[in-house]
């Protein structure tokens, strides 16, 4: 699915728009979604499915891909929204890989790819109070033609609900090497920061926060504004997710590397888009390592390695 067309510091993304319809007494609306093209491994009709028993009620069940189990999750159950009777002919699974795991997702219908610009799609703070989706399950909002608004949803909370993804800090090795200095951490979860805020301190550093590549520029100019030219002996790393509303983390990067008075400063990228292509555009964009989230042992020693490679 993946179009190796897009170019590091662009600050675009694609999406595969799906709808998603919600059966309210007489009327039936459609929602439209969207998922990063570099999560989604192909896009099938609903193949026959194998229920499983004392799961949650969302996920339909598990089939065979190729040798490979997939389970399944039905996003409108997984939502809370009523589905409409007769769906089986448009509906489609959406097979995905992130956090290096493989499942699928199944929607009502398929639509398009979207390229869109990071700087058009907005945090979804305002869907918190949403009384048809659950604005936690929302990561940004963008609109689109007509006046229509698309929702990119926070599939990676779909894993963690399985319990394929439980993120455990504690196994970062008790008996490590400790450095000291400043680490900036940009993510636009609060989730993945706290995690990572959490291994950094561990591992001896204090750490600067920032939600997106904007506030990362911002955050940076402010610890200039601090430190002046000395500023890399000071900020000795940045931990940069991908995927950000405003700008994403591989335009970020080209901004930090671009700029004389921060381009020495090691950049690791931390995203749960697992596939080739993404990692090589991080170290396109200038990022001294790739990780997926969130393997703490990794994470330790791919951090540990940047640090002492800049430290001589």
């Amino acid at each position: 699915m993946n179009d190796n067309s897009l170019k590091v510091g662009s600050n675009e993304m694609e999406l595969v728009d799906f709808r998603i319809l919600n059966q309210q007494e007489d009327e039936v609306y459609e929602g439209i979604y969207g998922i990063n093209v570099s999560k989604v491994r192909e896009i099938i009709r609903v193949p026959a499915l194998t229920e499983l028993p004392s799961t949650p009620e969302f996920i339909e069940g598990i089939f065979d891909l190729r040798d490979v189990v997939i389970p399944v999750v039905n996003l409108a159950k997984w939502m809370g929204i009523t589905e409409p009777e007769g769906l089986e002919k448009s509906s489609r699974i959406i097979i995905t890989e992130f956090n290096n795991v493989l499942i699928g997702f199944i929607v009502h219908e398929a639509k398009r790819i979207r390229r869109i610009n990071w700087s058009d799609i907005e945090p979804a703070t305002f869907m918190s109070n949403s009384s048809t989706v659950d604005g936690n399950k929302i990561t940004g909002v963008t609109k689109i033609e007509g006046d229509n608004v698309l929702l990119i949803l926070d599939l990676e909370s779909v894993v963690q609900d399985l319990g394929l993804y439980s993120p455990d800090v504690d196994a970062i090795p008790q008996e490590l090497e400790k450095f000291s200095g400043l680490a900036l951490v940009l993510d636009d979860s609060s989730t993945a920061r706290r995690i990572v805020k959490e291994a950094l301190i561990k591992m001896g550093f204090q750490v600067v926060e920032a939600m997106d590549g904007q506030d990362g520029l911002e955050k940076l100019e402010g610890l200039y504004d601090t430190y002046g030219d000395s500023i890399s002996e000071h900020l000795k790393l940045i931990i940069s997710d991908v995927e950000m509303p405003r700008m994403d983390g591989f335009h970020f990067a080209a901004n930090v590397k671009e700029d004389g008075r921060f381009a020495n400063i090691p950049i690791v990228f931390n995203s749960s888009i697992s596939d080739h292509f993404s990692e090589g555009r991080g170290m396109e964009a200038g990022g001294e390592a790739y990780l997926v989230k969130f393997e703490a042992s990794t994470f330790y020693d791919e951090v540990a390695r940047v640090v002492r490679a800049h430290m001589k």
